[in-house]
């Protein structure tokens, strides 16, 4: 292979991999001058090619799409990563049908090597799904943009319909896409709040790129799975209340962090924060987060508020009755261990 081909195909590599490149940024990755990298465009046009040019301080290249799919170049690592996802997607809620993933995932695996067939199949044989199958369908377009969005840190706008009905159009700094509980969310930015917001993506239309690039924000692994865990939580639940704390909104929000949204400030010294969860000890974990010392009414309603007050009754006389005396052959055990 020449080194114009190879230079040309190392060219191709990077316009897959980001949304956006500039001309100098992509002449010193490649060790070529911006003159040479204009001359591989050039080549990659007549291929066919579909590549977008911006000229200025601020200009350069990106790969746009065609009135036809070109050949992709996928690294052995990326492959069996899109044969793993494909697999997957195949046997979920797709609003496409499977039928699109199943001719994909056909025509991908074709063409692996026999090495890459057998990873993909032994990987694939440990991934469950966590019930995705069962959720609301999802726009494979619409998972694709904001992928896309994520992928090249770029602010995007959309049409959001919550659970309530309402609908409001959205401009975010889109961080991450995750599967969890049957559904997707989108973990992002919101510019209008000025703080992190959590999208079901069923929900999500109209997905408009600004090409307006950010830099992102750091976030963990574990914190982004927080997010999720928390955007996870806000579906209605079997038993739900209310704990108005004797404790200032702004107290409220910084301990509580994430955890305090939906909290609501009730005058200058005390927080209403919903809770809930599918019966009432999930809504009693949800109380014994309250801050030690902090003073708290709820309206749990009947017949959850029986129910948490004949465990929690039980709970007291068992703490005040003498503890059980332990029988030897326990005691003599521990000390052995």
């Amino acid at each position: 292979m020449s080194d114009t081909t190879t230079r040309a195909l190392s060219l191709l590599n990077l316009l897959q991999t980001h949304r956006h490149w500039p001309g100098s940024e992509l002449a010193s990755r490649m060790g070529v001058t911006e003159r040479t990298v204009r001359r591989d465009v050039e080549r990659l046009r007549d291929l066919g090619y579909r590549i977008e040019s911006t000229p200025g301080a601020a200009g350069g290249y990106r790969l746009e799409a065609g009135s036809a799919v070109p050949p992709l170049l996928l690294t052995d690592e990326e492959a069996v990563a899109m044969a793993i996802g494909l697999r997957v997607a195949a046997s979920q809620r797709l609003a496409s049908g499977p039928e699109t993933t199943i001719t994909a995932l056909a025509k991908l695996e074709q063409v692996l090597p026999a090495p890459l067939r057998r990873r993909v199949t032994a990987l694939v044989e440990s991934v469950q799904p966590a019930g995705l199958n069962a959720g609301a369908a999802v726009s494979s377009d619409v998972l694709g943009e904001l992928a896309l969005a994520c992928r090249d840190h770029e602010r995007v706008r959309f049409t959001y319909t919550a659970a309530s009905g309402e609908v409001t159009r959205r401009r975010v700094e889109p961080h991450a896409l995750a599967p969890a509980d049957r559904h997707w969310y989108l973990l992002c930015w919101d510019l209008d709040k000025d703080d992190w917001r959590t999208f079901r993506v069923d929900r999500l239309a109209s997905v408009e790129h600004t090409r307006v690039l950010f830099d992102p924000k750091p976030l963990t692994a574990e914190e982004i799975e927080e997010f999720i865990l928390i955007a996870r939580s806000w579906v209605r639940q079997a038993v739900e209340a209310d704990a108005v704390m004797e404790m200032p909104f702004d107290e409220m929000r910084a301990y509580f962090g994430q955890w305090g949204q939906g909290a609501s400030a009730e005058g200058a010294h005390r927080t209403r924060w919903p809770v809930g969860g599918s019966d009432f000890r999930e809504t009693m974990y949800g109380f014994s987060w309250i801050p030690a010392g902090v003073e708290y009414t709820t309206d749990l309603a009947s017949p959850a508020r029986d129910e948490l007050r004949e465990v929690l009754e039980r709970m007291l006389r068992a703490l005040d009755a003498p503890p059980p005396s332990r029988p030897e052959s326990a005691r003599g055990h521990q000390l052995r261990d």
